[in-house]
């Protein structure tokens, strides 16, 4: 059994990165966050998760194992275990700089759905290569029955998707290539540099995120998986809105533009002035907005309520100039 993992530095490092670039950001993109947070934490595996997750040799992608036993949880789990801190951090500081520009721009429900969709696609693309290359040209012992982990493959499918309807030039480690062939570049160069590397793997990713567009295009409407993972982000959030909304330290509102229409019910608390409809604390006699008064009855003592109501909208602007200077 793995014990939980220390840091050699580069995750602090990741999460001050992590932290600057969503501080920067006005909209907080939750999936990617919850990305970086899940694959940091089976790397770490703190406390109870390093009893509770499989090892990584339990994980292994091995097309050879997964085929022979259906071994579904190699074929999931094994995108989400990093061989070492070096290569989380290189996964996750690419997950975060295509994560927060395809979810800012597809919205957090399609970017979930399309991650779990570039995930089965990638790890099953994988798996139909290695075991092509055993049927066809009895080439197998390098890639069907290698044994490889990482978050690589969905990131090389989510480039393909990001760069797919571009025409600019991308820098892929000091060349500069056209956008939509990056990451056939980054394929090709990362295999120079790093021959241990799962080709296989990046390849099957390169191919998912191509077969991704095309399902895509295809498609017309939301997909079933986005509908499904709104529904139940709007079943999963009503609970938490229920309770919200009995908190005692919620904030009410007490002032604020009234409702459309002469018979609408007024806030609890307050009153609704009749000429302008502002909603006015019930401690007050004067309308804050138009200075108009309050009897008993909620209606204006200035003149009939027939009068008020027929005040142009002219009236009122002076009504508040005389009130507020302004």
């Amino acid at each position: 059994m793995e014990r939980g993992r220390g840091s050699r530095g580069l995750l602090p490092l990741l999460a001050v990165h992590a932290a600057s670039e969503y501080w920067r950001l006005d909209r907080k993109p939750p999936v990617t966050a919850a990305l970086v947070a899940a694959n940091a934490l089976v790397y770490l595996r703190p406390g109870v998760l390093d009893r509770v997750l499989p090892t990584i040799d339990e994980v292994w992608f091995n097309p050879h194992l997964i085929v022979k036993h259906r071994d579904l949880k190699r074929f999931f789990l094994s995108a989400f275990y990093h061989i070492g801190e070096p290569h989380l951090v290189y996964n996750m500081v690419s997950l975060l700089w295509k994560g927060i520009q395809l979810e800012t721009s597809m919205g957090s429900c399609e970017f979930a759905s399309m991650v779990i969709t570039l995930l089965g696609l990638s790890q099953g693309v994988t798996l139909l290569l290695s075991k092509s290359l055993v049927l066809f040209f009895d080439y197998g012992k390098p890639y069907y029955r290698d044994y490889a982990a990482g978050f690589s493959g969905i990131l090389f499918a989510m480039k393909v998707v990001l760069n797919s309807e571009t025409d600019n030039y991308s820098y892929v480690h000091g060349l500069m290539v056209p956008s939509r062939y990056a990451a056939w570049a980054e394929l090709i160069l990362i295999q120079m540099f790093v021959p241990n590397s799962s080709f296989i793997g990046h390849l099957g990713g390169i191919l998912a995120g191509i077969l991704y567009m095309k399902l895509r295009a295809s498609c017309s409407g939301t997909d079933p998986l986005t509908a499904f993972i709104r529904g139940f982000r709007t079943v999963l959030g009503w609970p938490l809105r229920f309770l919200m909304g009995l908190s005692p330290f919620r904030r009410r509102r007490i002032l604020g533009r009234g409702r459309v229409g002469r018979n609408q019910r007024s806030i609890s608390g307050t009153w609704s002035c009749p000429v302008c409809t502002f909603n006015n604390s019930g401690w007050l006699n004067v309308c804050e907005m138009c200075g108009t008064g309050r009897n008993g009855n909620g209606l204006s003592s200035f003149g009939s309520s027939n009068q008020s109501r027929d005040l142009s909208l002219e009236e009122l602007r002076q009504r508040r100039i005389q009130r507020f200077g302004r």
